[in-house]
């Protein structure tokens, strides 16, 4: 993980350089890694159970962008590993180890950084996998934080996005559209006002501290045929799961809502078009063969997961949303892309 310094004169409150940022913050966070040599070489080595497959995902964040630069560190951190852990959720994968590059503005204010290696601490050890190593700077723009994640799937059973046949059920974990409504909040904190303050607290938690359901990864590998994780908006992943080929009619009455969300649309209806297309949920949307749809709810039911078949996969059909009277429903936009505003 060694590599450039970014020595800063202070008043004794930031971070004085960058040994002492990674051993005294991040290497802690390698410890039990043999293969990581406590941070400090250049390189890692990670050895692959025997009759394994590794896979690897990277996924930045970025102040402005995935996350507000005045959030709490912890929140920033556990984000940063979450969304990453989400994606081995999706194919079926258990999290082992990850790579963290840190490119910071400045210095980092010590308490701010032991915070943030809290949060990556808190993260990594709900999610099963350890820092292995990395690299640090300094940039002229915002802070971004890029995390590769590997993982391990028995040899063969990688799930891929695409894959998905005419006749599988779509399934999705949780609820959708708590991010998005979350993220407004984070905005606008006088938002549905509505809503009780414990309501306001679930959707901010649950933009800030994603939850990736990985104990749904035995489960997707055993009766999936596709899965991706929703993280760019319902309609837009709902599609990318469908591929070229394949269309699903979605109602939009048969999308998981919770109290919160179904409160807000209550008493605005543009709520719906965040619930359609706004991201950041990372719950699973799956293709399911229709001989093992009993099979995927009776093993997440045994992890107390709700997930619920949202509808059917049928060829050479658009995927669309319909509202209660069977309509299509036109959204600005389908989801989030960063090359298009």
């Amino acid at each position: 993980m060694p590599g450039k310094s970014f020595e800063r004169d202070g008043d004794g409150s930031r971070v004085g350089n960058e040994t002492e940022l990674i051993q005294t913050y991040l290497a802690p966070l390698a410890e039990g890694m043999a293969g990581a040599f406590g941070l400090a070489d250049d390189a890692a080595v990670l050895r692959p159970a025997s009759g394994c497959d590794l896979v690897f995902s990277s996924d930045p964040i970025i102040a402005g962008v995935h996350f507000f630069a005045d959030d709490r560190p912890a929140d920033i951190a556990w984000k940063a590993l979450a969304c990453n852990a989400s994606d081995m959720a999706a194919k079926g994968a258990v999290p082992l180890a990850y790579l963290l590059t840190l490119a910071l503005p400045e210095a980092p204010e010590r308490a701010w950084i032991a915070a943030f290696a809290d949060g990556l601490r808190a993260a990594q050890s709900a999610f099963g996998c350890k820092l292995i190593g990395g690299d640090t700077d300094l940039t002229p723009g915002p802070l971004s934080i890029g995390i590769t994640i590997i993982g391990s799937v028995p040899a063969g059973k990688f799930i891929p996005r695409h894959g998905a046949k005419a006749g599988d059920h779509v399934f999705v974990s949780g609820t959708i559209g708590d991010a998005a409504l979350g993220l407004a909040l984070r905005r606008e904190p006088s938002l549905f006002s509505e809503l009780t303050i414990a309501d306001h607290a679930f959707l901010l938690d649950r933009y800030l501290r994603p939850r990736p359901r990985l104990a749904l990864a035995d489960a997707v590998r055993r009766h999936t045929r596709a899965a991706l994780d929703i993280s760019d908006g319902l309609m837009k992943d709902l599609s990318r799961l469908a591929g070229s080929s394949l269309g699903i009619a979605l109602k939009f009455d048969a999308i998981p809502l919770s109290s919160p969300v179904r409160a807000a649309l209550a008493a605005d209806p543009k709520v719906r078009d965040s619930i359609l297309s706004g991201g950041d949920d990372y719950e699973l949307l799956v293709a399911v063969p229709p001989e093992a749809a009993e099979q995927f709810l009776a093993s997440a039911g045994k992890l107390g997961i709700d997930v619920h078949d949202i509808g059917v996969l049928n060829a050479n059909v658009p995927t669309v949303a319909l509202d209660s009277s069977g309509e299509p429903i036109t959204l600005r936009r389908p989801g989030y892309d960063h090359f298009s505003r």
